[in-house]
């Protein structure tokens, strides 16, 4: 094994999105960071494919959002249908910037965002990039504030050790970093073996421009239009059924004739035809000092309401601006395990309620023949034609983190401490711009008037930009001067991630 090499602060194990993502979170703080990945480049085969607004606010963070507006589609939302096609219940989604500042549902092709990450990772010149080598181990020595990583290059077999003052290990479920970690994953129980079919074809097949569930006990599917002419089945697999039978050409020409509408099967072409095992897990461990553990190698989520990709990307905004202000301010050791410890705190409880979410979606919408399945899709139909039933599913997936070292408690139940600010458009010198460009990259307080002593002195502890409404910002819309009242408050303190850590009484 050859000597020490020094990688930088930060060492990314995993060139995927989450990957990605976090280490340009991280540049952008001023954090030089390598990522390691066995690919030399993006993955070609479609993988994920729906991010809701709060997600794409991340790639904002970025500067992605217009490249990934380009690239995607925003989607009317989600229908679920019985064995006929015959809708029962309706998820609507406005196509229009919703209340992150971008459309609340959209569509896209993985290998594209890939490409726009790998393309934005080798413009930052605080991110190294090195394909073709994979990790074989990695380890701490206490009190040394540094890791030790045995690195594989693959086209010469040689192993070399890396030090890093943190690694992050975005490598997927069957992550290297959290084996060396100890982190198994915790089985939620609910495992289904799927066929998921991608073509492209160069007729259009007719869509409501949504995702359809299809609530068949016989076989439940799943069926949405991509960008650029592609779409998308899923079609649970009975017992006995392989991959390859389901792939021959008659075969898909009988599971996709309901929605063809005449158009002839030989028009599929078949961009991937392959079985996945839908599985619902967690770690119980998502970090080991300046181990951390994101996306995939955290938690695993089936896909039915479409959160896998968007939580891994919650992971890198939730853990970037804590692990660079360690890396970058160097706090004291009790400083920096609150910082650290608080990533689990907040992501682990919220990636479980909402894997329990889509496996109750899962279950209900696509489980069992008896007669208590008969019963509840029915009766699901008729609760979501209910206003406030599908604004409180809708809003499920949004995260309220509970109090903890960066989260102050709530006063009251409508107090927005632990969620996330709105982001409507807001107007600057006479220019329209996303709140999040004023707000800037740290602390900052969103204040309807004058702020009280204390507060004034805590964001003046954390560097806080002070932002007052009608002052600073022109809020043309009302969007947070109605969010304020809503929780009867009259400034917050939002960290880096815009989540609300501190609230102050209306006046």
């Amino acid at each position: 094994m050859d000597g020490d090499q020094q990688v930088g602060p930060a060492l990314v194990v995993g060139a995927g999105p989450t990957g990605l993502t976090a280490a340009l979170l991280l540049a952008g703080l001023g954090v030089p960071c390598t990522v390691i990945d066995r690919r030399r480049g993006p993955l070609a085969l479609p993988r994920a494919v729906h991010l809701d607004g709060e997600a794409v606010r991340i790639l904002q963070r970025l500067g992605l959002a217009a490249e990934f507006a380009a690239i995607s589609e925003p989607a009317a939302g989600l229908r679920l249908l019985d064995a006929r096609l015959r809708p029962f219940a309706v998820f609507p989604r406005a196509r229009t910037a919703g209340e992150h500042g971008h459309a609340e549902a959209n569509l896209f092709d993985q290998p594209e965002l890939e490409r726009l990450l790998w393309a934005a990772a080798d413009r930052h010149p605080l991110v190294t990039v090195r394909g073709g080598h994979e990790l074989v181990t990695v380890s701490q020595q206490p009190g040394s504030g540094t890791a030790a990583a045995q690195v594989r290059e693959i086209a010469t077999g040689a192993v070399r050790r890396w030090r890093a003052r943190a690694v992050l290990g975005c490598d997927g479920a069957g992550s290297t970093v959290a084996a060396a970690i100890g982190a198994p994953f915790r089985d939620l129980r609910f495992t289904e073996r799927w066929f998921v079919l991608d073509v492209r074809c160069s007729r259009p097949i007719p869509t409501w421009g949504g995702v359809d569930q299809i609530c068949d006990p016989r076989r439940a599917s799943t069926f949405l239009p991509l960008p650029g002419g592609r779409y998308r089945w899923e079609f649970r697999m009975l017992p006995g059924e392989t991959a390859e039978a389901l792939a021959r050409p008659a075969r898909i020409a009988e599971l996709t004739a309901p929605w063809r509408s005449g158009l002839p099967a030989a028009e599929l072409e078949v961009l991937r035809a392959a079985a996945y095992t839908f599985r619902a897990r967690i770690v119980d461990r998502w970090r080991a000092g300046r181990v951390l553990l994101l996306g995939d190698a955290a938690h695993l989520s089936p896909p039915f309401i479409g959160q896998g990709l968007g939580a891994g990307l919650r992971d890198a905004h939730n853990l970037a601006w804590k692990l660079a202000a360690v890396l970058n301010d160097r706090p004291s050791a009790e400083s920096e395990t609150a910082l650290l410890e608080s990533y689990q705190l907040e992501r682990a409880a919220h990636v479980e309620a909402v894997v329990r979410g889509a496996v109750r979606v899962g279950r209900a919408m696509t489980g069992g023949q008896d007669v208590a399945a008969a019963l509840r899709r029915p009766l699901a139909g008729l609760l979501l034609r209910l206003p406030a039933v599908r604004e409180r599913a809708q809003r499920g997936v949004a995260p309220r983190y509970p109090a903890g070292p960066l989260v102050d408690r709530r006063r009251h139940r409508r107090d927005p401490v632990g969620t996330i600010c709105p982001q409507p458009p807001v107007r600057v010198d006479g220019h329209h711009v996303p709140l999040d460009d004023v707000l800037g990259d740290g602390y900052a307080v969103l204040a309807d008037g004058s702020l009280p002593p204390a507060l004034r002195a805590r964001a003046d502890e954390l560097g806080a930009r002070i932002v007052r409404l009608d002052d600073a910002i022109t809020d043309e819309g009302g969007v947070l001067h109605a969010w304020l009242r809503r929780g009867r408050v009259g400034a917050v303190l939002l960290r880096p991630d815009r989540v609300v850590a501190a609230s102050v009484p209306q006046a």
